[in-house]
């Protein structure tokens, strides 16, 4: 609801204009004096001000020098009973929106109200979309990439839910930052983040760890053991590689994901636990459920709000974000002096195709700090991998170039529309049909498929 404040000495235009807003549904307070007006402005800021310039203790343009120079973002307006050229430009200089010249007809105050509130309210959308295009980080992650700003939207999105996330990403871009980042933004923030990698524990003792078990239950079970379930009630499991969890568990985890409960290896009883479940995995989760090694209800179930983690050779300069960062944390470490990289080493750095992303700038660059000296990193001090590429690029871009041959480039290149047409007939046929699964990886909208389908059938 718009909150207003309105600055009037008048008692009789006040109940006036209190029978014009009477049913507006606004949040109005009203104010006799500049000094009521400044009273509440130092505790409440409210969305619009309606000011008259004549009060009996100072005039309305003092209250908007005092909101021009508290930088507050109120909308404001003044009211006057005789409006004068220098008054008006007065008004304006201090952020008056509009100038209202009594007597104030009811349809022209509420349509300026009306204005002043859609204003605030685009302005503030403008806002959030300006600080969100500018975030060179988020929660640990680091970029300001167009691709990692919509990572950053979708954690803030899917933070408030209570749905299970997928992160689907190549090795070594951030799956589990992701995972701890809607963690920390998400309502269980003070609850416990646990996370388990399926991959890299024994499948025998994979249902130990999960969901814990009693002392006596198998050889060597001297005590009870919680299990990561029980350890994240109230707070949040992160299942990463999820595809790698043996078959005959995964039965029992998605009946916690339906039921929320669980029983310990050895234990006749069934416990309960509240916890939120994230998984990750770099690998196409389709194609692990036709091989059968991901059943496919537990894949639906846990498919509800999927996060795409871009590799880093699609992130642009934020490669030269990420060492730099990891240059000015590993130097304070090491002790020593590290500060800049050079242009040569900036340059091989954004040419490098990046195969294990984040992980690998960070190994890189510590392995630097470590074994080198100096307050610049160099060219020289690159692995031969990287600059080595970069050496190659250049050369290509210096040799000549080959007489073309039109007849075979023809035959070679087919039109944009064909391939993108058989894209979609590939994603369409490894969904299984399903036209809204296929959107979702080829990143289109599912209406996208059937317009060019309708236009590919059209005689």
């Amino acid at each position: 609801m718009a909150s207003i404040l309105f600055v009037e000495d008048d008692d009789i235009i006040t109940r006036v204009f209190q029978a014009y807003l009477s049913d507006s549904g606004w949040n109005t307070t009203w104010a006799s004096t500049g000094q009521q007006a400044l009273d509440h402005l130092a505790q409440h800021t409210p969305d619009v001000l309606l000011v008259d310039i004549n009060l009996p203790d100072m005039s309305g343009l003092d209250i908007l020098r005092h909101v021009h120079n508290q930088n507050l973002p109120v909308a404001a307006t003044v009211i006057t009973s005789h409006a004068s050229m220098d008054v008006t430009i007065d008004a304006m200089r201090l952020g008056a929106r509009d100038f209202l010249v009594k007597p104030v007809s009811r349809e022209r105050l509420l349509l300026t109200i009306e204005n002043m509130i859609e204003r605030q309210e685009l302005s503030r959308l403008v806002d959030s979309y300006r600080a969100d295009a500018q975030r060179d980080g988020f929660c640990g992650l680091i970029g300001s990439s167009p691709a990692m700003q919509a990572v950053y939207t979708s954690i803030e999105n899917a933070a408030t839910s209570r749905a299970t996330v997928f992160i689907m990403g190549e090795s070594g871009t951030g799956k589990e930052l992701c995972a701890q980042a809607i963690h920390q933004k998400s309502p269980r923030a003070d609850g416990p983040f646990i996370a388990i990698n399926c991959g890299a524990i024994p499948k025998d003792l994979m249902e130990s760890e999960l969901f814990g078990h009693r002392k006596g239950a198998f050889t060597g079970a001297t005590a009870n053991r919680l299990g990561a379930v029980g350890a994240a009630a109230g707070g949040t499991l992160f299942l990463d590689e999820i595809g790698e969890l043996d078959i005959s568990l995964q039965p029992k985890l998605l009946r916690f994901l339906q039921t929320s409960t669980y029983q310990p290896i050895g234990s006749d009883r069934t416990d309960s636990a509240n916890v939120r479940i994230i998984c990750a995995s770099n690998r196409d989760p389709l194609r692990a459920i036709r091989e059968g090694r991901l059943r496919e209800d537990l894949y639906y179930r846990l498919h509800v709000l999927p996060i795409t983690l871009p590799p880093l050779r699609e992130r642009g300069e934020d490669v030269l974000h990420i060492a730099r960062h990891f240059l000015a944390l590993y130097s304070r470490e090491e002790g020593k002096n590290f500060r800049t990289i050079s242009e040569e080493a900036q340059a091989a750095l954004l040419t490098y195709p990046w195969p294990g992303n984040v992980r690998e700038v960070e190994n890189v660059i510590r392995k630097i700090v470590v074994m080198e000296r100096g307050e610049t990193v160099t060219l020289a001090m690159l692995p031969d991998a990287i600059a080595g590429h970069a050496g190659n690029m250049a050369a290509a871009a210096t040799e000549p170039a080959a007489p073309l041959d039109l007849m075979s480039l023809q035959q070679r290149i087919r039109p944009i529309e064909e391939v993108e047409w058989q894209a979609i007939e590939e994603a369409i046929e490894l969904c299984q049909g399903d036209i809204a699964l296929a959107a979702h990886f080829l990143k289109i909208s599912p209406a996208t498929i059937y317009r060019r389908r309708a236009r590919r059938n059209k005689p």
